[in-house]
């Protein structure tokens, strides 16, 4: 049975050339957009919707690639979505967040452009394909296939800048494989909470916390244009005691904070009962949110006051 998948190209790397001088940039006509194999029993159907590095990327091309997924789901049996690789994993962990249909969603990317030696983009690709034809994969939310391993949306990050095993779920692993002649799962992906958004807007902006930090750079603020605010914090939650005042002041005028640890694994969790230690900050009212980096849990905060969340429920999907 011919399965029918649709390629959403957004850019990136994977669309990208080198030049003479070892410059790399968007290429006028997208390579990947014209590769005429592919996997056996498989209708590709390529729509350019963007054409921008993932830096350029921001939460309103995110809604309209939801947009596009709601728009066209009935007529594909799975999604391919090709990106830049430095946001990959918020605009697979924003669509993951949203109310999507039930087939496979899958992106993928490069960290080698086309014409470099060693280019990863038509293996990615080709993988990404296979994993989008495969029914196994219609339940398991918005998925990540990168260097021949499945990932989930939720847990995945770039780890590294330019190796093409860069994409890891720290503490999870991969959900599955891709290997020569098989897709294979060992793991099922977490039932999410979901959105329907049709528009997106706010400030969030992500601090991380240093050694030495004081209340100056929170003081820089301006709570006037604030949504909320995610805060990296050390170990399992703390941060010096001289910043709490300043997130208390933010906290009194209804800012919503959460936090979240700046280290590669574990969780956030108030612990320590000193001054700046998680058990001060949880009980100021800032939210632990768990198994997030910063810029997930940017775009979890952002969604969540775009959905219309506040108090309890707020404190309750952010936590949860």
């Amino acid at each position: 049975m011919v399965k029918k998948i649709l390629i959403l190209h957004t850019g990136g790397t994977i669309s990208m050339s080198e030049n003479a001088a070892g410059h790399v940039s968007p290429s006028a006509t997208n390579p990947i957009a014209n590769i005429s194999e592919k996997p056996d029993q498989i209708e590709v159907t390529n729509l350019e919707v963007f054409n921008l590095p993932s830096p350029h990327i921001n939460p309103s091309h995110m809604l309209k690639l939801y947009q596009l997924i709601l728009d066209n789901s009935q007529h594909y049996d799975g999604i391919v979505i090709t990106h830049g690789t430095d946001t990959l994993e918020e605009t697979a962990y924003f669509l993951d967040t949203m109310a999507i249909p039930q087939l496979p969603i899958v992106l993928t990317g490069a960290m080698r452009s086309s014409n470099e030696f060693g280019s990863d983009g038509i293996s990615n690709y080709q993988a990404a394909l296979r994993v989008a034809a495969d029914s196994r994969a219609c339940d398991k939310g918005v998925l990540v296939v990168m260097n021949e391993e499945i990932h989930a949306a939720k847990y995945v990050t770039k780890t590294h800048t330019t190796n093409l095993s860069t994409f890891q779920s720290p503490l999870h692993g991969p959900l599955g494989l891709v290997s020569k002649n098989h897709i294979l799962f060992f793991k099922q992906a977490e039932e999410r909470v979901r959105f329907h958004l049709t528009e997106i807007s706010g400030l969030v902006p992500i601090i991380k916390v240093y050694a030495g930090m004081e209340e100056s750079l929170l003081d820089m603020l301006d709570k006037t244009r604030l949504s909320g605010l995610v805060i990296e914090a050390m170990g399992a939650g703390n941060i010096p005691p001289k910043a709490c005042q300043a997130l208390k002041e933010l906290l009194d005028v209804g800012l919503p904070i959460v936090l979240v640890s700046r280290c590669f694994n574990g969780i956030a969790e108030p612990v320590y009962a000193y001054p700046g230690g998680g058990v001060q900050l949880q009980e100021m009212g800032i939210l632990f949110v768990k198994e997030l980096n910063a810029q997930k849990a940017r775009l979890k905060l952002l969604i969540a006051l775009n959905a219309g969340l506040k108090d309890q429920p707020l404190k309750s999907y952010i936590e949860g």
